[in-house]
């Protein structure tokens, strides 16, 4: 279609109960308007469509564009410090930066040690592979991670997670050695899991584990973790094992003859003493050495009240023996065959995919602080790889933790060197220091996992998701009770369920809206948002917010259809002019596939026995490309805007003189 300057242009207006306010029609001495062909996009081979699609999905942030128009020697030095970022700032680096990561390093070291002991337990792992897994993965993330902050180590969530998936078939206690193997190996799997999502560049399929998801998820696993924690603070001996609320609540009511008053009184105490300093640090930010310190001086406090009073007091539970060391080789343990497998498998996914969405999100809320970028499947690569080489050195899932990172940042961390400085000391620790734990009551230990689990539990996230957005707030919800009433697994899986549904139902029930012009503009506007803007006589002008594809096309057909029904009977009630063009605006249709074709294919035929028009607006350049091969439109049913189309069919309705 070339420009026109013999069209007019309708600018009706109708008021909001449907009767017309005015009508003027300008003609061409008075108003041209250029009428623009719609263009299809440049020719490109299947080859080249599918190279740019696939750029798009796996590439979108075009990872290689530091390579381009370099020396093989400049590719090879770049190349180097993509694999390991250390060497990229490790040039930079000067005593300053040095000062604030030690200081920052030992400040989480003093979190670190007794919520890697606390954590390990959680997972009804031995207590020494926390301080284990506090070691290793800290000094690997520090070559192969991004994050300047991020705070490596166990972190409760996977650790509840991986205790209870393979608690489930395992006994700990009975089968501690085969326990400890499927531990490993879930380990392995886990990083497996996550390297190969960030090689593949597939970071995609964690964000089905939507932020409501997350809420409610967190919120359920951080009571039933906290209710647990009630064996340690009551000092019960037999305890269930399953972890939802139910047996848990009956479990500590039926065993109220184990409840001893000194674990009791010494527990709620330190229980007390760690609360208010969280609460302290989070009502004023430069105190966050209080809530910091707060867990390793009540273990050393603890620790001491327990050796002065042992010869008194016979009912407080101790940690025991703790071999002094560093980490034993574990390749031996990794369990590659047998009936097990596929738990080890399935736990190592399930605690990946969480560690993953956890440490992920972490790095990249404190690296928008310092205005700096963190690269998703690197750092998947990094956590990866990390958990791989763990799985070897006696070591279970770890990631960022958040509150680790967060303690790591306000401590003034600038590099990864802090991991490092963590790993010193905890390397420090574990070679000379394991007998001061021996006296280590295991109610400290609980207390310190409340502690940290507390703040889990989001609730301003869950009342802001109620007021924007119920579908975010049902997946909450669901993934909350599911956690507590079905099992911390099946919750998940209920969650990210719902939130599939969510995905489905937007995909399969789209969006479509009637527009009106907006009065001496040419904007055409939904008449249920706004409502100064008003219908065009003659004009039914819909919108469609969504791709068409075999899943909605059949609903879009009936929807459109509806809409026309709807406007002719309204048109009929009101006595105004009849229906003769049906515009639907294209610009929200960002694909198109055959069943979508031949949707609109059926829609025109069935328009043409009712002697309406069918004019399309804005197709973007793919769906263009397929309509133009289907020949299902000519090019006078085609338009660049809504006003455009308005005005060149008015015109060819105007008698000619």
């Amino acid at each position: 279609m070339g420009v026109t300057s013999d069209r007019v242009e309708y600018v009706c207006r109708y008021g909001g109960n449907g009767t017309t306010t005015s009508v003027n029609v300008s003609t061409a001495a008075e108003v041209t308007m250029e009428i623009h062909s719609v263009c299809l996009p440049p020719k490109e081979s299947t080859f080249q469509k599918l190279k740019h699609r696939l750029s798009e999905i796996f590439f979108p942030d075009d990872p290689l564009y530091r390579f381009k128009d370099q020396t093989w020697c400049k590719k090879l030095v770049l190349g180097l410090q993509f694999l390991f970022p250390i060497l990229q700032w490790g040039s930079h680096y000067d005593l300053n930066l040095f000062k604030c990561d030690v200081v920052s390093g030992l400040t989480i070291a003093s979190l670190a040690i007794p919520q890697g002991i606390s954590y390990a337990q959680l997972a009804n792992l031995p207590p020494i592979i926390g301080l284990y897994s506090s070691f290793v993965p800290p000094l690997m993330y520090s070559l192969l991670g991004s994050s300047r902050h991020l705070a490596v180590g166990p972190v409760s969530i996977a650790s509840l997670v991986m205790g209870t998936m393979l608690s489930e078939k395992v006994s700990p206690v009975q089968h501690p050695t085969l326990y400890l193997k499927l531990a490993f190996t879930a380990t392995f799997f886990a990083g497996l899991f996550q390297a190969s999502l960030g090689f593949l560049r597939l970071g995609f399929v964690i964000d089905f584990l939507s932020k409501a998801t997350l809420v409610g998820f967190m919120a359920g696993a951080a009571i039933i973790v906290s209710l647990q924690q009630l064996k340690g603070l009551l000092g019960i001996v037999h305890f269930t094992t399953k972890m939802q609320l139910i047996p848990v609540l009956t479990s500590v009511f039926h065993h109220t003859k184990e409840w001893s008053w000194e674990t009791i009184v010494m527990g709620f105490s330190f229980l007390l003493l760690l609360l208010t300093t969280r609460h302290i640090s989070m009502k004023k930010p430069k105190l966050f050495w209080i809530s910091a310190a707060a867990p390793l001086t009540s273990v050393i406090f603890s620790t001491l009240l327990v050796f002065l009073i042992k010869s008194k007091v016979h009912g407080i539970s101790i940690i025991g023996h703790l071999q002094k060391g560093l980490n034993p080789t574990s390749t031996n343990m990794l369990y590659f065959n047998g009936q097990f497998l596929a738990l080890a498998i399935k736990t190592g996914i399930v605690t990946g995919i969480l560690s993953l969405t956890e440490g992920i999100a972490v790095g990249r809320t404190f690296a928008s602080l310092k205005n700096y970028q963190v690269d998703g499947n690197k750092e998947m690569m990094a956590i990866g790889l990390m958990n791989m080489a763990s799985s070897c050195t006696s070591c279970y899932v770890t990631t960022g933790s958040f509150s680790r990172s967060a303690v790591n940042y306000n401590a003034g961390a600038q590099t990864a060197v802090s991991n490092i400085v963590l790993a010193g000391t905890v390397l420090v620790t574990l070679l000379f220091l394991m007998p001061l734990f021996y006296y280590t009551p295991n109610v400290i230990l609980a207390a310190i996992i409340i502690t940290a689990v507390i703040g889990l539990i989001d609730y301003k996230a869950a009342y802001k998701l109620w007021k924007v957005d119920k579908l975010d707030f049902l997946a909450c919800i669901c993934s909350f009770f599911g956690v507590l009433f079905i099992s911390v697994p099946l919750g998940l899986g209920i969650a990210v369920g719902v939130s599939v549904f969510k995905i489905l139902l937007h995909v399969t029930r789209p969006n479509t809206l009637v527009l009106g012009n907006i009065p001496a503009t040419q904007i055409y506007q939904s008449l249920n948002r706004y409502k100064e803007a008003s219908r065009v006589p003659s004009f039914l002008i819909l919108a469609i917010d969504s791709p068409i594809y075999f899943a909605n096309s059949t609903y879009l057909q009936e929807r459109l259809l509806r809409w026309v029904r709807e406007e002719e009977e309204r048109i009929k009630a009101n006595h105004e002019s009849t229906l003769k063009c049906i515009i639907i605006d294209m610009t929200s249709v960002t694909a198109i596939d055959t069943s979508g074709i031949d949707m609109v294919c059926e829609l025109k035929k069935m328009l043409d026995k009712r002697s309406l028009e069918l004019v399309l607006v804005n197709p973007v350049g793919s769906v263009m490309e397929k309509m133009h091969r289907s020949n299902i439109l000519g090019t006078n049913s085609l338009f660049l805007t809504v006003g455009e189309a308005v005005a060149d069919i008015s015109a060819s309705w105007k008698p000619q003189p």
